[in-house]
Order: structure tokens, then C-alpha cells, then sequence
């Protein structure tokens, strides 16, 4: 006689049982998000403990602030990316295989975010590169300011009254970038016009004295007075000096003052803006 198959159909759980069995399965969950959340907490401290550990060991002479600062946010975001790829393995995940899909994920993640990664890419090349250092004054992307950092990601500067701005990689890479300090000296140029009247020679004595008493000047530099154009209203001259980068804006302002000083004791007149109106022919009397 044909033998009967063994009946294969689960029993149905009783109320304790399936009571017994979320109860496990949520303490298990429990237990795994609580765990992941502490490594996570964890990892975050670690990962600033090993961004300034690094830092302070690359506090060198001959290191640059900016590469420290870098490699420092490098760890940072290794020590995190471990802990979540170890976070992933308490849920059951198999490494080889997440970091597979990771591969997959980040090739599609990276065509959609082409504008972050060009900001990554152009924030190694900044490293590399260097046309600014943390400290210098430059103007980039349309901003004046200094430089505070420059992350994976962004440039962070202060502007002259203390705002923060934050810029891009990509734009600060792709634009011309112009560093105020990274010369020990710098050549100040100020324009001044004088009234037509004025003797040429008086007047570009008088300049050269205000030039050449300027404190704080390059020595080895000659005081340019130079005879730039025949303005609208006046004999336009420009007075040109090399200072100390660092005394730059002071140095600007007390070379105004002599000038102002020197044109007024030699009697040489700053003259107002003026437009002479000549008529041709008489009005026809009434």
C-alpha cells in the first residue's frame, strides 16, 4: 500500500509562544541598535581624537598648516567610514559583499553628486598644489577674506569684518585666485591729482618727500612719482611705494596723509572736479 507523506504544515504558534518570539526578536534588535549607536558614539570621539592627534604630530616647521589640517580630516573620515562598515557587519551583513554593493553604490552615487566629487577633486588639488595657505588673504570665487580652512569639500574664510564664508572647491579651483600675502612685500599705489597751475617739478619733489618719508618702507626700493595722465579737472600723478605685506592697509593711509600734508606745505592745490561750458554764439537779443 502507498505510504502516506508526513503531514509538512508549520503549527500555528500559540499566543505565548508568538509572544516569546517578538519578545526575542526585539530584544535582539534592541540589543544590536543600542550596540550600533554606542560604536557609532565611539568612532564619532575616536575620530576627533585622531584628527587632532594628527594635527598636533605635524605641527612641524617644515609642514604646512593646510596639509596637516587635511590628512587630519582624512582620518576622521576613515575612522568613521570603519565603524559604520563594522556597524554593518552586527546586523548580519556580509563585509565582502557590502563593500561590493558599496563599490556599485558609490559609482552611482558619484555620477548623481558630480558636483561634490569635483569639489573633492578640486580640494586635493588645492593640497597639492597650493596657490594659498591657511592665514593668507585672498581673493577667490568673488571673496576677500583670510583663510581658515580648506576641507575635502570646501574653503572656509574670514571676511575683514568677521564674517564666515564658505566656498566651494570647485569654484575656488576653477576661478582666478589671488593671494594679497603670500609676498613679504607689496607695492602701494596711490593716485593724486593736482591743479594744472601746479609747477611739474614742485610737484613731484613734493610726492617724492611724502614717499620717502614713509616709515616702515623697503629701503632697497626706489619712491616711483610717476606723471600719469592729463585728467578732466587736474594733472593726475600716481606715488608708488613697497611696504611690508602685514602694514599694508596702515601704511596705505599714512602715505595719504603725507601726500596730503606735503602738497599743502609746498602750496599745490588737490583741485574739485570742475567742467568749463563755452558757448559758440551770443543769444539773440530780445
Amino acid at each position: 500500500m502507498p505510504q502516506t507523506p508526513p503531514n509538512t504544515t508549520p503549527r500555528p504558534l500559540s499566543p505565548s509562544e508568538l509572544q516569546d518570539w517578538l519578545t526575542r526578536i526585539a530584544i535582539d534588535w534592541v540589543g544590536r541598535v543600542l550596540a550600533v549607536l554606542l560604536v557609532m558614539a565611539v568612532a564619532w570621539m575616536l575620530a576627533g581624537w585622531a584628527r587632532r592627534t594628527v594635527g598636533r604630530l605635524l605641527e612641524r616647521p617644515y609642514v604646512d598648516r593646510t596639509l596637516s589640517r587635511f590628512l587630519g580630516n582624512i582620518t576622521r573620515w576613515l575612522v568613521l567610514v570603519v565603524a559604520l562598515i563594522g556597524c554593518l557587519g552586527m546586523f548580519g551583513f556580509n563585509i565582502t559583499s557590502v563593500a561590493t554593493v558599496l563599490g556599485a553604490a558609490g559609482l552611482a552615487i558619484g555620477l548623481a553628486l558630480q558636483g561634490s566629487l569635483s569639489n573633492l577633486a578640486a580640494g586635493v588639488m588645492l593640497l597639492l598644489l597650493r596657490p594659498f595657505k591657511i592665514g593668507d588673504v585672498v581673493l577667490i570665487a568673488g571673496q576677500i577674506g583670510k583663510v581658515d580652512d580648506i576641507d575635502l569639500f570646501q574653503t572656509k574664510i574670514d571676511t575683514g569684518d568677521n564674517r564666515r564664508l564658505i566656498l566651494p572647491n570647485s569654484s575656488v579651483f576653477s576661478g582666478v585666485v589671488e593671494n594679497w600675502t603670500h609676498h613679504p612685500f607689496r607695492r602701494c599705489d596711490v593716485p593724486v591729482g593736482v591743479a594744472y597751475g601746479a609747477d611739474v617739478a614742485a610737484t613731484r619733489a613734493a610726492l617724492r618727500r611724502a614717499g620717502e618719508g614713509l616709515k616702515g618702507r623697503q629701503p632697497d626700493k626706489v619712491v616711483d612719482v610717476l606723471l600719469d595722465k592729463l585728467g578732466n579737472s587736474s594733472v593726475d600723478w600716481v606715488v608708488r611705494v613697497w611696504v611690508p605685506t602685514t602694514e599694508f592697509a596702515v601704511a596705505k593711509d599714512a602715505l595719504v596723509e603725507a601726500i596730503v600734508r606735503e602738497l599743502g606745505a609746498a602750496g599745490i592745490a588737490i583741485p574739485f572736479p570742475q567742467l568749463e561750458v563755452w558757448f559758440k554764439n551770443h543769444l539773440p537779443a530780445r
